[in-house]
């Protein structure tokens, strides 16, 4: 596969779009720490859904979602009634209690319950999972960027990636802070969207099948087993394979939805920036609502997908799918994409990956320097010199994204080499990890939303414990420890409860602080 001049129209056209975004909205220079990070709570609520739905895809749903239509059925849909069952949780117990303190992180609310510390190996987590996380899922849109810019993705291809994307982000966001994140955002939204619904449109006119057909074909399929249409699966399963089933939906999709939305400074940032927590409750819940239709035009390239290359009956493909390229492992709809789209239609879908990945590596970029800088350096500084300016700490949020830029980056890399010459699944790390922190942050935070127990002993032995169970649970490490427990397949929903609620025990444990004792931390 090789891009036409009509595809580099499309790839420059869009750079190009991105770059006037990124200059109108950077004319007005952030002022203080506050502006920076939080846009001084005057972003408007449609543009803040858009931008959290952005956040919450990324290439790896870009390219994976229709693998899901393919292999799969309609039911991972359902396990959005979780979603939104957290969103309203989220809604109630968290959001109103950020906007009263007036965080610039989710973390802070923790110092006001457990102390300085409790903050401070909270944010620590966040930074740990979030670089191991957006790393991975940079190395991945990268691959895929590489395959599709150089059609190959040998070290140097996968490595100008790599640089392409961080440059292109950073350049996007620095000066503006989360303002320009933002904005960014729901134009990178727009575009994958549209070229997503662009892509189902052609792969429904050329599969030139009547509806009807479609439909009982979907219902149908020729190698047995359920329809493709099943949305609610009342199947008890706790296993990897049943990890879209009701009970999973109604309990471990809660849970993660409530970490996503609530507790990861990554998505909750951008709720903090509008004008109040009903503003802020608006947009999440509108967020929440439209991933159901955007979810859905993935799942339905990947159904498009399955009529196209295994329904010879009705449709008979120039090749087969064949699910790698070059020896790397590649989804449907990126096989599809290498070999059989037409030119422009297939600049478009390049340019929906790089704004699918640029979504994902902006977010990071400014929630984790928001953490750096409000958590972290800006409570050292003003204890050493309390006359220190907002401007400073503006600039200090700047290189703190420069800084997590570059650390993003070498993740990357060191996840491409990783996969390159060893066996050891870093990647299947790296994508997990923040479900390993994330059950250690929910029992801390249902500690101290719930209760009057808990201390900073016990925070920081929750955040660690939970993640330890978690990490323990998975099967590259259970396979280590005993052949037996090899054979233990739990979905990673079922991980996460089981990891939360040994968490929330064990900060449970610990006696409340006196009020005193947390002060003089």
């Amino acid at each position: 596969m090789q891009l036409t001049v009509l595809d580099w129209t499309v790839f420059f056209g869009y750079f190009a779009l991105l770059a006037l975004v990124g200059w109108s909205v950077n004319r007005r220079k952030a002022g203080s720490s506050n502006d920076y990070f939080l846009a001084a709570n005057s972003m408007p609520v449609w543009v803040v859904a858009v931008s959290v739905l952005a956040t919450s895809q990324s290439a790896a749903t870009f390219l994976g979602g229709p693998d899901m239509g393919f292999r799969g059925n309609l039911s991972y849909l359902a396990t959005n009634i979780g979603a939104l069952i957290a969103t309203f949780i989220v809604i109630k117990f968290l959001l109103p209690r950020y906007y009263q303190l007036k965080v610039t992180t989710v973390y802070e609310l923790l110092e006001q319950r457990f102390g300085a510390s409790a903050k401070d190996h909270a944010g620590k987590m966040y930074l740990f999972g979030r670089i191991f996380a957006s790393g991975a899922r940079l190395y991945m849109a990268a691959i895929a960027v590489a395959m599709l810019l150089f059609n190959n993705i040998q070290a140097s291809s996968v490595l100008a990636a790599i640089a392409l994307l961080a440059v292109i982000g950073l350049a996007c966001t620095v000066a503006g802070g989360i303002r320009s994140v933002i904005y960014t955002d729901a134009l990178q939204c727009a575009v994958y969207v549209l070229a997503a619904l662009l892509v189902l449109g052609y792969l429904y006119y050329s599969i030139n099948v009547d509806f009807a057909t479609l439909v009982q074909a979907l219902q149908q399929p020729v190698e047995g087993g359920t329809s493709k249409l099943l949305l609610f699966d009342w199947r008890f399963d706790v296993s990897s394979g049943g990890v879209f089933n009701m009970w999973s939906a109604l309990t471990g999709f809660i849970l993660l939805n409530i970490a996503a939305f609530g507790l990861d400074q990554d998505m909750t940032q951008r709720v903090l920036t509008c004008k109040d927590s009903k503003a802020g409750a608006r947009a999440l819940l509108s967020s929440a609502l439209m991933v159901i239709p955007t979810m859905l035009v993935f799942i339905l390239i990947g159904f498009l997908l399955y009529i196209f290359y295994q329904r010879p009956d009705l449709y008979q493909p120039a090749q087969s799918f064949a699910d790698s390229f070059a020896g790397e492992k590649v989804t449907v709809f990126m096989y599809y994409v290498l070999n059989e789209m037409p030119s422009g239609l297939r600049g478009l879908v390049v340019v929906g990956v790089i704004a699918a990945a640029l979504s994902t590596i902006t977010s990071g970029l400014n929630s984790m320097s928001s953490v750096l800088v409000a958590d972290m350096y800006k409570p050292w500084k003003l204890k050493r010199d309390a006359s220190t300016s907002e401007q400073h700490f503006v600039r200090a949020g700047q290189f703190g994204m420069l800084g997590t830029a570059i650390t993003l980056s070498l993740m990357a890399v060191l996840c491409f080499y990783w996969q390159q010459y060893s066996d050891m699944p870093l990647l299947a790390f790296a994508l997990s990890v923040m479900v390993f922190s994330y059950s250690g942050l929910l029992g801390v935070f249902f500690t101290a939303l719930f209760s009057k127990r808990g201390n900073r002993y016990s925070v920081t032995a929750a955040l660690l414990s939970g993640f330890a169970v978690t990490l323990v649970l998975q099967p590259y490490i259970l396979q280590h420890l005993s052949p037996t427990l090899a054979a233990l397949d739990l979905g990673f929903t079922w991980q996460l409860c089981i990891g939360t609620v040994i968490a929330t025990l064990v900060c449970l444990a610990g006696k409340a602080s006196s009020t005193a004792a947390v002060k003089e931390e």
